[in-house]
């Protein structure tokens, strides 16, 4: 067994464990004492602010994690939106962190995969703003995760 997890929780706040959601009615610390799937609330993404093609994966990713029933299918749908991001984007820092992304998501790593895909949104804020990835290209994107909200 691998050693415990302790989280804090608000009053308030909620969690995504396996799939369910739990709210705690006062301020709390949670111990896991073996493995589990979680989600802060903080870090879950509505799919209204899935607005850019990475937080467009970053929600399919956590679909992965927060409904563990259609696991299979947020897995297909990741799979298909990283191809078109790999085609879509041309940094290099951007390309090489996707494709980790995708073997994180691959070894069923994707709370891990969700952080890497935050910690490129600055890189693809500037890539935004200066035009490197056409408005298209995104309007085709949320066209495929369009059927999740």
């Amino acid at each position: 067994m691998k050693s415990t997890l302790r989280i804090s929780l608000k009053s308030g706040e909620r969690i995504f464990v396996n799939g369910a959601v739990l709210r705690v009615d006062r301020k709390v610390a949670v111990e896991f004492l073996n493995d589990v799937t979680f989600l802060l609330e903080n870090h879950v993404l509505q799919p209204e602010d899935a607005t850019t093609p990475l937080r467009q994966l970053y929600f399919i990713a956590q679909m992965i994690l927060i409904n563990p029933e259609g696991a299979e299918q947020s897995t297909a749908m990741f799979r298909k939106s990283i191809v078109m991001l790999l085609a879509c984007f041309k940094n290099e820092e951007v390309l090489a962190e996707l494709k980790r992304i995708d073997g994180l998501v691959t070894q069923g790593r994707a709370f891990e995969a969700l952080k890497a895909i935050r910690g490129l949104y600055p890189v693809e804020e500037r890539i935004l703003n200066n035009q490197e990835i056409t408005p298209a290209t995104i309007d085709q994107i949320r066209k495929e995760i369009a059927p999740w909200r």
